[in-house]
């Protein structure tokens, strides 16, 4: 959970100024939201007590926003015409529940500051906070990042890992995005606290034919 902490803090701040959107800060809304954080955290906190999809689904939806277009929250998007980066192939997977977890996030801060708090600094803090649930460490969230205006699925194919991807492939991708090998690591790792859709991965289980002597059913004939 350490690597986890690790690859989480210094993608937000990376990603955000490779794309030239300025230096963040933890006490950004010091004065113009004090409790954001205590906000973000009891809603995480109350969407957890309902399903623990909330970790996987939240943590996963934080690194597919990021990946794309930097973690401007772009992924929250809906387009009328189904053409945004959430209708994209790659992330029709994305589980409602992370999705939910931020809007209610988000509307309990407009309550006590409205207009203020991006939605891309909601699911930042999000994201740590399911890290917490999820019996890992805590960590401080610099903050200030805005929210992206453009979200097109056009725009999603190749910027994510592929089930099929192999090391050096992974390793290319996520040194684009300014991590090493052991924040792929990390990052990969997370996926273990959520579920895989059987089609990314079942050509991989049954791509061979199966040896019948390894079928327990023909041992009891």
């Amino acid at each position: 959970m350490e690597v986890l902490r690790r690859w989480l803090t210094i993608s937000m701040v990376l990603m955000i100024v490779q794309r030239g959107e300025g230096q963040p800060s933890e006490d950004f809304y010091v004065n113009s939201c004090p409790n954001l954080e205590s906000i973000v955290s009891q809603q995480v906190s109350t969407k957890f007590s309902q399903t623990f999809v909330t970790v996987p689904a939240t943590l996963r939806l934080f690194f597919h926003g990021c990946f794309v277009e930097g973690c401007d929250a772009s992924v929250l998007i809906s387009s009328p015409n189904g053409d945004a980066e959430k209708d994209a192939q790659d992330n029709l997977s994305l589980a409602g529940d992370g999705f939910d977890t931020v809007i209610k996030a988000k509307q309990a801060v407009e309550t006590q500051c409205p207009g203020v708090v991006s939605c891309a600094d909601i699911l930042a803090l999000a994201a740590r906070d399911v890290v917490v649930l999820a019996g890992g460490p805590s960590w401080e969230v610099e903050l200030g990042r805005p929210d992206g205006l453009i979200s097109q699925a056009s725009r999603v194919a190749g910027n994510l890992p592929e089930p099929d991807f192999n090391l050096v492939q992974l390793n290319t991708m996520f040194a684009r995005n300014g991590l090493t090998q052991l924040d792929m690591i990390a990052l990969s790792g997370a996926h273990t606290l959520g579920f895989s859709h059987c089609d990314r991965f079942e050509n991989r289980i049954y791509s061979s034919p199966i040896d019948p002597t390894l079928d327990p059913a023909m041992h009891n004939n």
